[in-house]
């Protein structure tokens, strides 16, 4: 294991611009827009110079890191690769197409190539031992995570840009032609699909599926919508508008799901691009609030906050019973920031430059930093561990302080 990760430092942001356009900002490693765009003249912002932490704490301790590569890597594609992390299994995926197992200890079990490159992954199951990836032909692949023998692979008829839901003996996948997928685990023969409507002009992205309940699935889509439909044999169940462009133009009526919902404590919370944060209570089905932020990014929620991150680079904590703004922190403006997670009792961002920054959830400030290498563009959380996988394929793992 190389340990190419430094902590509590002061670290100086590169001098970049940042493309961005619609609302007020957004990231070039977020926007890749499928459609026509000519003619959009950008506006530019410098990001924000870091500061150094006054009186910096120890939160984070590095456990694990391996460099899996960038080659095919495109800035003009940013796809977003994520570690599966299970059952003490790591198991890494590169945009060429190397799939690489490790044990609990971090030592390298197995390589393969999938022989194309990997847009979607990795999704892990812990109790099959299964890890499943997808490709830019539009391939999904099943592999034994312990051995790295290939189990099944199965054509869809679009690309998967995010990791796979595993539940219920389904895979479950959100493809980039508005097709939602639910395949068998055990062959990967298709058992159902639903189709969603595709708008003319969209993000380069989608959002990951994620269970609303035992039995079903919450998948949100390109056109401002989220579908919860029954994992098993993909009945809908109820769909529900959360973005809603406002424009003369198509670029500017975008209002894609890029975010992963989140569903915690009978709650649902999700947001778009166009400008909508919303809020619902399960139980009664209730709106609870209603705010304006725009964002690419999944969510995060603790016992009395959802914490998002803006297109500009706002990191803003909402009280999650009525959407009444706590604080709102601009110190990492412009830095194309990552989703926010919540690892132990802190909130966790990451940034271009490939630094964690660590919150204190009470008072909004920066209480501790942490550095990989390359540009992050999200950040995971499996227990008590950081799980992260930048754009040059620097993938790290670390573990929350005692």
């Amino acid at each position: 294991m190389t340990q190419a990760i430094r902590s509590n430092r002061t670290i100086n942001a590169k001098t970049i611009k940042t493309t961005a356009m619609h609302v007020a900002v957004i990231a070039v490693m977020a926007t890749a827009v499928v459609g026509c765009n000519r003619g959009i003249k950008p506006v530019v912002n410098d990001p924000v110079k870091l500061v150094q932490i006054a009186q910096p704490i120890s939160v984070l301790q590095p456990v694990f890191s391996t460099d899996v590569g960038s080659k095919k890597a495109s800035s003009k594609d940013p796809l977003d690769l994520q570690v599966g992390y299970a059952n003490s299994q790591i198991v890494t995926a590169s945009r060429g197409g190397d799939l690489i197992g490790f044990d609990n200890a971090g030592q390298r079990v197995w390589s393969v190539n999938v022989g194309d490159q990997i847009t979607g992954g990795v999704a892990l199951d812990a109790l099959s031992q299964t890890a499943i990836v997808s490709t830019r032909g539009g391939q999904v692949m099943a592999f034994d995570s312990a051995t790295g023998a290939k189990r099944w692979q199965t054509q869809l008829s679009g690309s998967v840009l995010t990791p796979a839901l595993i539940s219920n003996n389904r895979v479950v996948l959100s493809a980039n032609d508005g097709f939602l997928h639910g395949l068998s685990l055990q062959n990967g023969q298709s058992v159902w699909q639903f189709a969603t409507q595709v708008p003319a002009i969209s993000v380069r992205g989608s959002a990951a599926p994620t269970l609303l309940d035992a039995k079903t699935a919450l998948l949100a889509t390109a056109d401002g919508r989220l579908h919860a439909v029954t994992i098993d044999n993909g009945l809908p169940q109820w769909s529900r508008r959360v973005g809603v462009g406002a424009g003369s133009s198509e670029v500017e009526r975008m209002s894609d799901v890029d975010g992963m919902p989140i569903v915690d404590k009978n709650q649902l919370f999700a947001i778009s691009y166009s400008g909508q944060l919303l809020g619902i209570d399960l139980a009664s089905r209730q709106v609870l609030f209603v705010n304006e932020l725009a964002s690419l990014k999944s969510l995060a929620v603790n016992n009395q906050q959802v914490i998002a991150t803006s297109l500009d680079g706002k990191v803003v904590a909402y009280n999650r019973s009525n959407g009444e703004v706590l604080w709102e922190s601009e110190e990492l403006a412009y830095r194309h920031l990552t989703n926010p997670v919540m690892i132990g009792n802190y909130i966790a961002v990451g940034d271009f430059d490939g630094v964690v920054h660590l919150f204190d959830p009470a008072s909004g400030k920066i209480v501790s930093r942490v550095q990989t290498k390359g540009a992050l563009s999200s950040l995971q959380v499996q227990g008590s561990r950081l799980l992260t996988q930048s754009t040059s394929g620097q993938v790290a793992i670390w573990q929350l302080g005692r």
